[in-house]
Formats: structure tokens, C-alpha cells, sequence
């Protein structure tokens, strides 16, 4: 597996976890939601997660694309798919989103080299 992926995984599974083994409600509540919001429903779990991706390029959060490029990829996004769903994150977000599209692209090669 690609280092940066391994390293990217590691670290949020780590940190999930000693979040989780504090007993606070309200941040459990709120992962528990985030969970839940990209359950399939009226939109499959495939859009999801590329709305999860526009928001997260508009936000500029690293940590958020990389998520949503591996679920991406998870759900059989394609290349071109990727692409307009980058290309959606750049028009809203603007020039400032160059950056992290950069990062993402770099993320999700690794993923299809993987």
C-alpha cells in the first residue's frame, strides 16, 4: 500500500479511536451522525460521498478530501466522474481549492496505483 495512504489511515483510525474512548455524547452524537448522513437513502452512497467531496474541496480540508477521494474510489467513482466532481469543487470554491485539487489527484492516483 502506498505510504501516504497507510499513513493517512493509521493516523485517523488511531485518533477515531482515543476520541471514542472519551464519554463525551455530544461528539459520539456527532460522528454517529456524519455516519448516518452518507447512508444510502434517496441518494445512493455514490453521490454522497462526491457532494462530500465538493463540500470538503469548497472548505479547503485536506483531511475531508482524502476521505471522500478513498470512498470515491470505494464506490466506483471513475476518473472522468472524478474530474467533473473537481471541477465542480473548483468553480465553487475558486483558484484557493488549485491546492488541495492538487493533493486530491495525488491521493487518488495512489489509490488506483494501489
Amino acid at each position: 500500500m502506498d505510504p501516504m495512504i497507510q499513513e493517512f489511515d493509521t493516523y485517523r483510525a488511531r485518533m477515531n479511536e482515543r476520541i471514542f474512548a472519551e464519554s463525551n455524547r455530544v461528539i459520539k452524537r456527532f460522528f454517529n451522525l456524519d455516519s448516518q448522513t452518507y447512508e444510502a437513502g434517496h441518494l445512493p452512497v455514490k453521490t454522497k460521498e462526491m457532494l462530500g467531496l465538493v463540500a470538503s474541496m469548497v472548505l479547503r480540508c485536506d483531511d475531508c478530501i482524502k476521505y471522500h477521494v478513498g470512498k470515491c474510489h470505494e464506490e466506483g467513482v471513475t476518473q472522468d466522474e472524478l474530474m467533473e466532481v473537481f471541477s465542480v469543487g473548483l468553480v465553487v470554491g475558486g483558484s484557493i481549492v488549485i491546492p488541495h485539487l492538487r493533493r486530491a489527484v495525488e491521493y487518488w492516483d495512489a489509490l488506483q496505483e494501489a
